[in-house]
């Protein structure tokens, strides 16, 4: 501003003339635009850019959706039990008070450059401008504190330059009503002019794992005594105990976290961990877990993410507001998995990118209130496979990403129907067609599966079934082929059968068992877990019937970069080998992976899943996402 007269003013001495000041107050808001962890206000290192945002360079904010201090409740004041919209409404950000110096670190930082020539009476405010969903806090005398649109800064604090802190208040959920963009505005006042500067921030993406990121922590469902069949449950536990055995063997210091309170069996399918995060003091990543709920609120196992893991760093988001029209099954999480990170064609996915399946020939797809919340973080770009073929649905039912030491750093493990007819064509040619089909004993008091080898080769049906399968696989391979990049020689191809239930293999044991287990099968096999609620009201085509066959081996876990968890074969055993249990490991073997093996055939298979859906596993979050590979 120019030199000139501020105002008049009259008193005992006359009039006087203020002088106003000789130039415009400093006014410079800056944040961390490089990602270095700090915000420079000595340099020039984090001034280019300030007002732009793209994934390698601006500000980003958490969306303070954790419960620090556990302060959330699961019921009200008279015992009852919140309502699904009530549990997502408690976290962090939903108050204006920060729980200690965990939730603290969850803040943004920014700060105004010092401004020493600011006159006495020079005042200033810090506002988010527009519709932004994010709080400030100041840091005064080393407390933060809650700085509101109406609260101002002192001509002090401006000479000596403040320290702020933000957090989002939400997480995107639909970019075309907010995308996450933050503007903050710092408005200086001095000598009745008022100057202000801009910062802009993005809020970070709701990022899902892939399997580069290495396993912290596995999650499985353990049923308690309420259900019909107690030799079930035993059998169920049995599960539980196995699986906590090669958890501890792949190096997994953690111990299994257990879902308890409803039941659900299917650990992969109610919930998808993903994560956000930023760039914290001294330059490490600063993140969040972000339980993301599947998109069935009648669901209540997702409940249990609200009420038992929720807390410090660990946030869950709900985006169903109301069930969706879409078909349920294809809401489930286990079709929902990350290929990892790659570039092709001119476009870079550093975070991974998500594939789901749908039902093309039927015009089904997974809920629109999930595809939109995906979209909308803008780093993941959902791939849609064709999942129609299947009963249940679901992407990891013949697909898997595997972790290697190759340039790309990954391979595609995919389901190979041809390879595993190859198996039973071999044993019949080398004089084993009577052979048992399953050695799996019977249970329960029911008799183990009957087929021979040479029955199941006779059978027309089955031959039909896996034709189709093999050309529905290879058409889902030619795709992920063309957006990826990939070669047929990152192809692992490892041997598996499916069928529509017309054999007395796993699905007649399901059968039986639904008869026996109450609960278990009657609500979550193909009855609630590959439920069909169209809203044509027509029915499904038979070609949906398709499954596995033989456990599925694609559908298992990967717990490290050279260790493999698989559902026990039970396969034909000729000279003292599981056919299949050979087969699979071998083909593990060839891209790096020792194979363990435990038993799912009355827990899981027969309920049309396998180890992989009734699991679930938290990953490391510490790379950072806005960085090229």
């Amino acid at each position: 501003m120019a030199t000139g007269i501020a105002g008049i003013l009259i008193g005992t001495g006359g009039v006087q003339a203020i002088a106003a000041p000789s130039a415009a107050p400093k006014t410079d808001l800056r944040a961390d635009i490089n990602r270095d962890g700090k915000v420079d206000v000595t340099g020039e290192t984090d001034t280019s850019g300030e007002d732009s945002w793209t994934r390698l360079r601006g500000a980003v904010v958490l969306p303070n959706i954790d419960d620090d201090a556990k302060r959330c409740p699961t019921r009200s004041s008279t015992g009852k039990p919140l309502t699904d919209a009530q549990l997502a409404a408690c976290h962090d950000a939903a108050d204006t008070v920060l729980n200690g110096a965990s939730d603290a670190a969850d803040l943004a930082r920014l700060r105004t450059v010092p401004a020493p020539g600011v006159s006495g009476q020079a005042t200033g405010s810090v506002t988010i401008v527009g519709k932004g969903k994010a709080r400030l806090f100041i840091n005064r005398g080393g407390k933060w504190k809650h700085f509101a649109a109406a609260d101002r800064l002192t001509a002090a604090e401006l000479r000596s330059g403040v320290e702020f802190g933000i957090e989002a208040t939400d997480v995107v959920r639909d970019a075309k009503l907010w995308d996450g963009r933050v503007q903050v505005r710092l408005s200086v006042t001095d000598g009745g002019t008022t100057v202000s500067d801009d910062v802009l921030l993005k809020t970070a993406p709701v990022l899902t794992h892939h399997h580069r990121q290495k396993a912290q922590e596995v999650l499985v469902t353990k049923l308690g005594k309420d259900v019909t069949y107690p030799e079930l449950v035993a059998e169920q536990h049995k599960f539980v105990r196995d699986l906590e055995r090669e958890v501890k063997a792949a190096g997994i210091t953690k111990p299994v976290k257990k879902f308890t309170k409803y039941g659900d069996p299917w650990a992969q399918d109610f919930v998808e961990p993903g994560y956000v995060s930023m760039t914290g003091p001294g330059g490490r990543t600063q993140a969040m877990r972000v339980l993301i709920r599947s998109a069935q609120l009648d669901r209540s196992a997702g409940r249990e993410l609200f009420e038992r893991l929720r807390g410090k760093d660990v946030g869950v988001v709900q985006v169903a507001g109301a069930l969706d029209s879409e078909e349920w099954t294809l809401n489930s999480m286990g079709n929902l998995e990350t290929i990892p990170p790659y570039a092709h064609r001119g476009k870079e996915y550093p975070a991974g990118r998500i594939i789901m399946g749908h039902r093309p020939d039927y015009k089904s797809l997974p809920a629109k209130s999930m595809r939109t919340f995906l979209a909308s973080q803008g780093m993941q770009s959902p791939l849609l496979l064709d999942t129609a073929w299947l009963g249940v649905g679901h992407v990891d039912e013949f697909v898997q990403f595997l972790p290697a030491k190759t340039a790309r750093g990954w391979r595609i493990g995919i389901a190979d129907p041809q390879g595993g007819l190859g198996l039973l064509k071999k044993a019949k040619a080398e004089g084993h067609g009577s052979k048992k089909m399953f050695s799996v004993p019977g249970k329960f008091g029911m008799p183990a599966p009957a087929e021979t080898i040479e029955q199941v080769l006779a059978s027309q049906a089955f031959q039909a079934d896996n034709k189709l399968a093999t050309e529905r696989i290879e058409a889902n391979l030619r795709l992920l082929k063309a957006e990826t990049g990939i070669t047929d020689a990152e192809v692992v191809r490892v041997p598996g059968l499916y069928y529509r239930g017309s054999l007395s293999g796993p699905a007649a044991t399901g059968q039986k068992l639904q008869r026996l287990g109450g609960d278990y099968f009657g609500k979550f096999k193909m009855g609630q877990r590959g439920k069909q609620p169209f809203a044509q009201g027509k029915a499904a085509p038979a070609v949906w019937q398709n499954g596995a066959y033989v456990p599925g081996a694609v559908n298992g876990v990967v717990l490290s970069d050279s260790r493999y968890l698989s559902a026990k074969q039970w396969g034909p055993v000729i000279d003292g080998k599981d056919v299949f249990g050979t087969a699979v490991s071998s083909a593990y073997a060839k891209a790096g992976f020792t194979t363990v093996y435990i038993d799912d055939w009355y827990t899981y298979h027969a309920g049309s899943g396998e180890v992989h859906c009734g699991t679930n596993t938290l990953r490391d979050m510490s790379r950072a996402w806005w960085k090229r590979s």
